[in-house]
């Protein structure tokens, strides 16, 4: 492993098709992912000098609004080749795709679908934060992918920063596979900063034909022989070399070319997570790295593919990472350029993806997210598009290339039916990828064009970012009529408005989030509904004698007819029942009316002057009437919630669902330090709640919320609720 290891994958030199490794940074804001990529590239070789993002210099930070906020909002690669047989072990190339992904929470949806073109991840802590709730979730969504990992901590440079404690931290956080491959040596002096290699017990400067070893400091020798012990037993432990194990268990000295090929295997297992230090300004630690990429990490051929399926939902036999298979790929982001117009980041599974090829594209969120099909959110689509230009992306730029064999990724332009998590197959062989799953926006904001005129090149944009983002969902409210955009919270919401005016020139207006509410009855009520005009000719003359009540919750509306003797002619009662039913969908304070009883049971009709149209009127004011005499009731809707957080902030949470007039239902161990609390809380009290819980449980809360029903609102808050909508 490191600088210690040869070539271990499948390596051709000459013309064989390059190595590729897909390897996807993440890690928590702040945590140097962005510096790191820039290191890495000046090393390499593709950039003479590394950007700053304070700057706005950067290769993956490319776009103006990440530019102005100095942090990534985007997942953005950089696809380079590595010819240098220092870092890959031997000769040939490995073509590096590095994946950068935001660390801000509200873009956990570029995290994901980074970890879905990856084969591995590089996860970045920096030495002077430490741990916390936010980093643990990170890792968490790494392990829900299945993600090789290797630990990169960075600014072990830094005064404050303390390598020891921090591999502690890391090991008491994620287990005792953590191991230190690594160690730093006079981090701060420029001057003298070496790595120790914990393989081989000593000094390292310099890499492959470079390298220079000296012997450790002897204060330093116990600790190293220590940590060398445990790397070598768990290397071997999850590699299941049993040979190499009967070896050690005898006592036999184990050197670094004897473990080689376990330390690849054992970090492909996704239980093995070797660390690294890292000092971007002075590269320390860089070397080590891009060795570690290069030959530790799985090859695309290693790393297990997702489930395939025919367009109909029928089970498909496993993907194969083969160039003669069938094209299979996924569309791992979407994005628009200026000039050139759709932009998709494809990852290649099996086949050959070639320029001005037809593929179908085949997007089938609704049938894995568990949501029924809506037209309103990535409606399932099935169709074919010929491929445009290929382009291997180096941050906002690509270099043209005529095709893509299975394990790369790719840029593809112009594929304008395609949207993020569309997979692309062979027409005669149509497929469908399982998508990642996609995160729930639960931030709603009501929005509108500023301009009038400008609805057209709103509800255009707002296509364009929903295609492109499937974390952003557009919503036309049925009951409130508002165009309510839901996101991920505050940050993604800015940066979508941002994109909508800079993309479509669209100016837009937030205005408040209305709920929709509901009224019923207070009461009952006995009415006449009576409506009798008389004017040249046929007048129109019809009464109904009602009794009005109300229904227990979501018992919906009933009608009973106890009319006797024809005092309502038969013809006539249907009609009473329309004109209610009308009534009630108006409302009587402008929401609609639910859970009601009106019994007919008497009435009057003219042989000439009666007609349909003028019973549904003796209804609907029948209604009126009684909402005269019993009251209204206004009702809220409630939404069943449920709510995950680290333990320690469980308290924190219930306390403030309870200041939300929420009813907490209960709570559930989860393990692994973590709590689920259930409640029922009104969709009012939840607009904000997305940033608030985020805050309140320090970025380890999580939470889903479904509709549960309508409830009376207390009455001191009807005012404020009726004002509101």
């Amino acid at each position: 492993m490191g600088c210690d290891m040869g070539m271990t994958s499948k390596q051709s030199g000459g013309s064989a098709a390059p190595e590729v490794r897909n390897v996807v940074l993440v890690g928590p804001g702040g945590s140097g992912k962005t510096t790191l990529l820039e290191t890495l590239l000046k090393e390499i070789g593709v950039i003479n000098r590394a950007g700053r993002v304070e700057d706005g210099n950067t290769v993956s930070d490319y776009e103006d609004v990440e530019k102005r906020l100095h942090y990534s909002v985007n997942l953005a690669v950089a696809s380079v080749d590595i010819t240098n047989p220092d870092l890959t072990g031997g000769p040939g190339t490995v073509r590096l795709n590095l994946l950068d992904t935001p660390g801000n929470p509200d873009f956990v949806g570029e995290l994901r679908a980074g970890l879905r073109g990856a084969d591995a991840a590089l996860f970045v802590i920096s030495a002077v934060d430490g741990i916390d709730g936010a980093t643990r979730r990170v890792w968490d969504e790494c392990a829900a992918a299945g993600a090789p990992r290797a630990i990169v901590v960075t600014d072990v440079d830094e005064p404050r920063a303390n390598f020891d404690h921090t591999l502690e931290e890391l090991q008491a956080a994620f287990g005792d596979g953590v191991h230190a491959l690594y160690l730093p040596y006079e981090a701060n002096d420029p001057t003298n900063a070496r790595v120790i290699s914990v393989i081989r017990a000593q000094l390292m400067e310099g890499i492959g034909s470079t390298m220079r070893l000296s012997p450790l400091d002897p204060a330093d020798q116990d600790r190293v022989e220590e940590l060398r012990a445990r790397l070598i037993e768990d290397v071997i432990t999850e590699s299941g070399d049993e040979d190499l194990m009967e070896k050690y268990l005898e006592g036999e000295e184990l050197g670094f070319m004897a473990l080689a090929a376990d330390l690849q295997r054992a970090t492909a297992n996704a239980q093995f997570f070797p660390v690294l230090p890292v000092v971007a300004p002075t590269a320390l630690g860089i070397p080590q790295l891009l060795r570690v990429m290069c030959i530790g990490f799985p090859s695309p051929a290693d790393h297990v593919l997702p489930a395939i399926y025919s367009p109909a939902g029928a089970e498909r036999a496993p993907l194969r990472h083969s160039v003669d298979e069938p094209l299979v790929a996924a569309v791992i982001k979407t994005t628009t350029d200026p000039f050139v117009g759709r932009i998709s980041v494809v990852r290649v599974y099996s086949g050959v993806l070639r320029s001005d090829q037809t593929v179908h594209i085949s997007g089938h969120l609704s049938q894995f997210s568990g949501r029924p099909a809506d037209s309103q959110w990535h409606a399932d689509h099935d169709d074919e598009e010929r491929v445009g230009a290929l382009g291997r992306p180096l941050g906002g730029s690509q270099t043209p290339v005529d095709q893509a064999v299975a394990g790369e990724i790719v840029t593809v332009a112009r594929l304008s039916k395609a949207e993020t998590g569309d997979t692309l197959s062979d027409p005669a062989n149509p497929a469908v990828i399982t998508p990642w799953v996609m995160p729930e926006p639960l931030f709603p904001t009501a929005i509108q064009s500023a301009k009038k005129g400008d609805e057209g090149k709103l509800m255009s944009g707002l296509q364009r970012l929903q295609a492109e983002d499937p974390t952003v969902r557009v919503e036309v409210d049925a009951t409130t009529g508002q165009l309510v955009l839901w996101t991920m919270g505050e940050q993604h919401l800015q940066v979508m408005l941002d994109r909508l005016k800079g993309r479509s020139g669209v100016e837009v207006q937030t205005v408040p989030v209305l709920v929709p509410l509901r009224e019923t009855l207070k009461g009952k009520a006995e009415v006449q509904g009576k409506h009798v005009k008389q004017s040249g000719g046929h007048g129109q003359y019809a009464v109904a004698e009602l009794r009005f009540e109300p229904l227990p919750q979501g018992s919906g509306f009933e009608f009973v007819d106890e009319v006797v003797g024809g005092a309502v002619p038969r013809q006539y009662i249907p009609s009473v029942e329309k004109g209610i039913v009308a009534q009630m969908a108006k409302g009587i304070t402008g929401y609609p009316m639910v859970d009601i009883r009106a019994t007919l049971y008497h009435g009057k009709a003219h042989s000439v002057d009666s007609s349909d149209a003028a019973f549904q009127m003796a209804g609907s004011l029948g209604l009126q009437e009684a909402a005269k005499k019993a009251g209204i009731v206004i009702l809220e809707p409630v939404d069943s919630v449920t709510v995950e957080c680290d333990d320690e902030y469980v308290g924190g949470v219930m306390s403030d669902l309870s200041t939300r007039r929420g009813r907490v239902k209960g709570t559930d161990q989860l393990g692994n330090g973590r709590t689920k609390v259930t409640a029922e809380v009104p969709a009012y009290e939840l607009v904000r709640y997305a940033t608030a819980l985020r805050s309140l449980a320090r970025g380890t809360g999580v939470f889903s919320r479904e509709y549960l029903h309508h409830e009376p609102a207390p009455a001191h808050l009807t005012d404020k609720l009726v004002a509101g909508a």
